[in-house]
């Protein structure tokens, strides 16, 4: 990973890093990692055409494999705010931005109060592969404590609908320090948009109170942490929020099918771009129903080009939530 940034970042030097005079170059430029940031940045600019706002990861993708491209470093330099989460995901960052002069650079978990990363009962053990370094890496030093640190914490900030609310405000008063001249808009944007949120954490808050079990079963990653502890729900799932595996021991399989009949339980989720493979063979194990709940680390393609939102996904979720609860 560090060989390939750094051979990045000399085809860059090689093309240049100043600024590049292109058609938007009087445009200020907004540059995010992934979805859940683009998406609040998005609604918090609206359709001005004076922001030129870009998202690296493209849509589809898996997050934790990303790595950037001398053109996505070229973006990150030139962006007048750079907006990315933080956590395992996005460890390349620390190697981009040493010694170089930039625009704002956000990281979306120190908006809110992070968690600290957990393992359910019966979840797959973490290979701690990204904590091992080859010889030649053994110098690099200087970030290490740093990134170790980051990796305690979940970085799925805002699958919490209380977290989103907040980072949509201060994403928005940072941009306005940036932009002072666009603030009544951007303001009225961000307050309209939290308004929808706030809305939909009420809708789920109700679905919680009358639900009849506060078990659910991920038969996949769980990215949903900041979620369940929001709203008191008993989770099960097959592995860790950002976990390499694809493939549950039998042992882990196991349990989740005991677990699934000893709680009755009427749908097991898959997360979006899954191949839904464990999910499926608990629910045949088990007669229960696999629906997708969508954690919006990323989108696939045919979402993002129908414009679909956080809002518009969460809403996706609150009607699979129905089913599995009440």
């Amino acid at each position: 990973m560090v060989k390939k940034l750094f051979a990045a970042i000399l085809c860059l030097l090689l093309v240049g890093c100043g600024p590049q005079t292109t058609s938007t170059s009087h445009k200020i430029k907004i540059v995010t990692t992934t979805f859940p940031s683009y998406d609040a940045l998005r609604a918090i600019i609206g359709n001005d055409p004076d922001y030129d706002l870009h998202m690296l990861l493209k849509p589809g993708a898996d997050a934790h494999s990303y790595e950037p491209s001398p053109e996505d470093i070229i973006k990150v330099e030139n962006a007048d705010m750079f907006v990315y989460t933080g956590g395992d995901s996005d460890t390349w960052v620390n190697e981009i931005l040493t010694d170089k002069k930039h625009g704002k650079v956000i990281k979306l978990m120190d908006l809110v109060e992070k968690r600290e990363e957990e393992e359910a009962e019966g979840m797959e053990e973490e290979k701690d592969e990204h904590h091992h370094h080859d010889d030649e890496e053994e110098h690099d030093h200087d970030h290490e404590g740093d990134e170790e640190e980051e990796e305690e914490y979940d970085e799925h900030v805002w699958t919490s609908l209380a977290n989103e609310q907040i980072i949509l405000k201060k994403l928005s008063n940072a941009l306005i320090e940036i932009d002072p001249k666009h603030q009544a808009t951007l303001k009225a944007n961000t307050d309209a948009y939290i308004k929808q949120v706030a809305q939909l954490e009420q809708e789920i808050k109700a679905i919680v109170d009358k639900s009849k079990t506060k078990h659910l079963v991920f038969g996949d990653r769980f990215p949903l942490l900041y979620f369940v502890k929001e709203y008191g729900l008993d989770y099960r799932a097959a592995f860790a929020g950002c976990s390499e595996q694809s493939e549950p021991s039998a042992k882990t399989l196991s349990y989740l099918i005991d677990y699934v009949r000893k709680h009755d339980v009427k749908i097991v989720f898959a997360i979006e771009l899954s191949n839904q493979n464990v999910a499926k063979t608990i629910a045949s194990e088990t007669g229960a129903k696999v629906r997708t709940f969508y954690t919006m680390h990323n989108v696939s393609a045919k979402d993002y080009n129908n414009h679909e939102t956080y809002v518009s996904l969460m809403k996706r979720n609150i009607k699979v939530l129905k089913e599995a609860l009440l």
